[in-house]
């Protein structure tokens, strides 16, 4: 008998035990719940994970409160002559954190327990197939947020404790990743976890990273009344998306003030005259950039460090996330991953999605499996204007040699769009050549991410461009870029030879 298969108990805690309550946790422990399942979730800090305390809910706040800047900005584009705001960066900042304490419950240790989770806070270490060490991080609380602590009964007090479960699910996402430039650790920067502690705004804001969280940040900044620079490695921002999306994107920031340094590695961070200096090196050669804070976003990491995973024999990929099959299951048969911890993609959503299948398959898995279904993701960067994606875009069919018909709709020519003075961008909708079958979507414009969901249901249940086009959008609404983008491929479409005989036909009636 190996010394692992001595180490399995005879009876068992908990069906399943969840490390990490944030968007992949919480799903996996509510659907165990669900169907009846003894589990434990694990969280050493705050209850909701990256998306409610330090992502997707801060962060489109902050969005909001910056769109409203730029309305304002716009004034005499709507007829008014001039429109102002007086506020204090302090105010929108603790507005952010109102939004999040809104919905926070939805999130918490008492909705949890009431749903029949065991919700337990602690640092967890995995130190058999079958067990799960949980250590109290004195002091602390699940749910506790810059000093105060959210509700009366917020987790189990546990010292030291261990769980025995038949299964465990790693949910514990990424953290950002801080690159090795020489003089950046005493600079002062902040992270996409550390940013929403500000209360002041920066007069020089620079911002290392062209990606999603780059993008939104540097143009909220820069609507707060912040000088921003935005530094980026590669030759454009958003280099994910395709060249015409990521160029209206990039237009729209110079427009209002960002100054974009694509093609420029950041070498180093300096003290000069007083200030300090990013110092870049360019096609035209070194450049620096006075800064008097700096957001770090060049991507995030895997949190998998001190949980155990390599101990018990967990394989891990060279960018340290956590190695799955299709069934989301590690190389350690009763140890399964979800989220960010895992990949592929690093989306609240996904994570969710990703879930479902991360709980059901252990807690089922002998009746049946299911493999994980990544053949509809869609994403938005939700930047003004947004940009939305699902399936491929011109690129990676490119790289891919797909052949692709595309099929372009600007959104110029809707007239919701121009009555709300956002005639900016386009629907791009790629498809076999001559098919109407959606290969993939590309939206950038005013709430393109609320836009895409037609088309992400569409690809999700094989629905063609023929069925877009023959439903009903109620007028004047931008869903009708929708129907006007599979209009437009239809009229590509139309059968000429069929249309020259009715010409014929009608003429011979006069």
């Amino acid at each position: 008998m190996t010394r692992a298969r001595a180490d399995k108990p005879r009876r068992f805690d908990a069906n399943l035990v969840v490390i990490g309550a944030g968007s992949g946790g919480l799903v996996a422990a509510l659907i165990a719940a669900t169907v009846k399942a003894k589990v434990t979730l694990v969280e050493r800090h705050r209850m909701g994970g990256d998306c409610l305390n330090t992502g997707c809910v801060p962060s489109k706040s902050l969005l909001r409160s910056a769109k409203m800047l730029s309305y304002m900005a716009r004034a005499k584009e709507f007829g008014l002559q001039r429109a102002v705001a007086e506020f204090d960066f302090a105010d929108v900042m603790e507005r952010v954190q109102s939004v999040i304490k809104k919905i926070e419950p939805n999130d918490s240790v008492e909705r949890y327990t009431s749903l029949g989770v065991d919700c337990v806070s602690g640092d967890a270490t995995i130190v058999s197939p079958w067990r799960v060490r949980v250590g109290e991080r004195a002091g602390e609380r699940v749910g506790e947020r810059a000093g105060e602590r959210v509700g009366e009964r917020a987790g189990e007090r546990v010292g030291e404790k261990e769980i025995t479960t038949r299964n465990i699910v790693v949910a514990t996402g990424g953290a950002p990743f801080v690159p090795p430039i020489p003089g950046l650790q005493e600079a002062d920067y902040v992270t996409s976890d550390t940013i929403w502690e500000l209360r002041a705004l920066p007069r020089r804001f620079v911002v290392l990273g062209g990606g999603p969280i780059g993008c939104e940040l540097a143009q909220a900044f820069a609507r707060f009344g912040a000088e921003v620079t935005q530094v980026e490695r590669n030759p454009r921002l958003l280099m994910r998306e395709d060249e015409d999306a990521s160029a209206l994107v990039q237009g729209r920031f110079e427009a209002e003030g960002v100054r974009v340094l694509a093609n420029h590695q950041a070498v180093r961070v300096e003290s000069a005259h007083g200030e300090r200096r990013l110092v870049c090196e360019g096609e035209g050669g070194a450049v620096a950039v006075p800064f008097d804070l700096m957001l770090v976003a060049v991507g995030r990491t895997p949190n998998t460090a001190g949980l155990g995973l390599e101990e018990v024999g967990v394989a891990l990929r060279e960018n340290g996330a956590v190695e799955v099959d299709d069934y989301l299951r590690t190389s350690v048969p009763t140890i399964y991953a979800c989220g960010d911890v895992t990949g592929p993609y690093q989306f609240t959503h996904t994570a969710s999605h990703q879930a479902w299948y991360a709980a059901v398959n252990p807690l089922f898995g002998m009746f049946r499996r299911f493999k994980v279904d990544y053949s509809v993701i869609p994403w938005t960067t939700f930047t003004d204007p947004e940009v939305a994606r699902v399936g491929l875009n011109e690129q990676e069919a490119a790289r891919a040699n797909v052949p692709v018909e595309v099929t372009r709709f600007d959104l110029a020519e809707l007239d919701r769009a121009l009555a709300d003075g956002e005639g900016r961008g386009f629907v791009k909708v790629l498809t076999p050549p001559g098919k109407d079958r959606i290969l993939g979507v590309t939206i950038v414009g005013h709430h393109a991410g609320d836009l895409a969901a037609e088309f992400v249901l569409a690809m999700k249940w094989k629905l063609g461009l023929k069925k877009v086009m023959g439903t009903i959008h109620i007028y004047p609404t931008l869903a009708e870029a929708s129907k006007f983008a599979a209009s437009t491929w239809r009229k590509a479409h139309a059968p000429q030879g069929l249309l020259a005989w009715v010409g014929k036909f009608h003429a011979a009636r006069r």
